[in-house]
């Protein structure tokens, strides 16, 4: 039987990166991954094909525009969606390999197989070709992420009625694509569809999409989609969803009790995310699971069983791969006698549409509800010549600072590169900047940065220079 320091069941970005700080830190480890392929959701189905598409399909809908800028396209200009998704896979294949590569350079032992408790020290593994093994643990890291949610009443057949792992992979472009759930994942590739041709229709259960974000990037990134030509159906609860040959019916009901009837070719149903531990036979290691189905842990991550650790979507918290990343090193460090931390308050949530939606920290609703004194101060892309240059107009940054000390609380930001700009918003507030601090450091010029300063001297006394 073999032995290792560190046993880590689940190979996302949580599992293989807490393998890598382990194995850094100088412990014997091995990785278990049930499929074939390394890197989890978020490399296989979830964040990398997303992103490929996503900037394909955007690559497409710019030629629309090249007129604007004295580039003129003779020809027509057709999608190729069997190259488009081919070229998306092409993208995983090399990601997933990457992180076999480190698995190797870093000596972490990697076995194929459903990883599952025997006892709180011994994970069996049942492979494929119907063998099995049994590995020892000194320590146990679960790391086995999350599978798509469903509503109970509807039937997946993965073909019309379907979820965001058929739809990286969808054999057309469909004529009226309606989506169940206006969260991030499902108005990420709805965007994809919309810009490739298709119709697009978001049924959402609450009162306006990516609800958890502040309310401001809501209203106006459904502002921007509207123009784009996507159809909102916000406080409609789905009744039904039915095959209808090779199409879909899907009916919902209003707050005031009216019903509506939606036919497309696809439903895609995206309703969330639900932490998966199918298999993994915890209850014989004695590790507590909430009626939830998350692993119970404590505020270092520990199980009920001390050797036991979880981390990343199937433990408390939002259910983003950095922050299952952050975990998986957090994790590593404390078997090490390190004293890490993070700061769940500054983990950063960000939607990859065009425009880029991001946020850290308190949202305004929050520090309303909790009585919170602030002061808000923003800035429209409009105003910024790096934006007027490129043509990217839409959005805004907003800062949210304390009152009496200044101190950033949260920023919030809609636009062109916020998935890259809000790691400037993460890094001041990690340091507990004030927004006098932001709006004082010179930031270059013209840049899409500059709306982040310009925000902050708007926080500080109204002072915004360009508006």
């Amino acid at each position: 039987m073999s032995s290792f320091d560190v046993v880590i069941i689940g190979s996302g970005p949580g599992g293989y990166v807490a393998a890598i700080r382990c194995a850094q830190l100088g412990f014997k480890t091995a990785i278990i991954e049930k499929y074939a392929a390394l890197g989890g959701t978020c490399l296989n189905v979830g964040c990398i094909p997303s992103k490929a598409l996503l900037a394909s399909s955007h690559h497409y809908s710019d030629v629309a525009h090249f007129a604007e800028h004295g580039i003129e396209v003779s020809g027509e200009i057709k999608v190729n969606l069997e190259k488009m998704i081919a070229r998306k896979q092409a993208v995983v294949d090399q990601t997933v390999g990457g992180v076999k590569f480190l698995m190797d350079k870093n000596k972490i032992t990697v076995f194929e197989g459903l990883g599952s408790f025997v006892d709180a020290t011994h994970v069996a593994i049942a492979k494929a070709d119907g063998t099995s093994e049994t590995v020892e643990a000194k320590n146990i890291i679960i790391a086995t992420g999350s599978k798509p949610s469903n509503l109970p009443f509807i039937k997946l057949d993965k073909e019309r009625i379907i979820t965001s792992t058929e739809a990286l992979k969808l054999p057309e472009v469909p004529k009226h694509l309606v989506i169940i759930g206006g969260g991030v994942i499902g108005i990420e590739l709805g965007q994809v569809y919309l810009r490739l041709g298709a119709q697009v229709s978001v049924v959402e259960y609450l009162d306006r999409i990516i609800p958890g974000m502040d309310a401001s990037l809501s209203k106006e990134l459904t502002k921007v989609f509207k123009k784009q030509g996507m159809k909102f159906y916000v406080s409609h609860k789905v009744k039904s969803v039915e095959r209808n040959g090779k199409g879909v019916v899907v009916q919902a009901e209003n707050s005031k009790g009216e019903t509506i009837t939606l036919e497309g070719d696809y439903a895609l149903v995206s309703v969330g995310r639900r932490p998966y531990t199918d298999g993994l036979n915890a209850d014989k290691a004695g590790v507590k699971i909430s009626d939830r189905g998350m692993v119970e842990v404590n505020d270092h991550l520990q199980t009920n069983v001390p050797n036991i650790y979880a981390i990343g979507d199937v433990v408390r918290g939002a259910m983003l791969a950095h922050k299952a990343e952050e975990e998986g090193t957090m994790v590593a460090e404390l078997l090490a006698g390190q004293k890490p931390h993070i700061n769940y308050n500054l983990i950063p949530g960000v939607v990859y549409t065009w425009p880029e939606v991001a946020a850290v920290g308190q949202t305004e609703e929050q520090l309303k509800a909790s009585g919170i004194e602030y002061k808000a101060g923003s800035f429209p892309f409009k105003a910024l010549g790096r934006a007027r240059a490129g043509g990217d107009l839409d959005g805004f940054v907003k800062i949210l600072a304390d009152a009496k000390t200044d101190e950033v609380l949260g920023v919030h930001m809609i636009g062109a590169r916020c998935a890259d700009l809000i790691a400037e918003a993460v890094t001041a507030m990690e340091f507990k900047a004030s927004a006098e601090d932001i709006s004082r450091i010179s930031h270059a010029h013209p840049t899409f940065a500059e709306a982040i300063k310009e925000a902050a001297l708007a926080a500080t006394d109204n002072r915004a220079l360009h508006v």
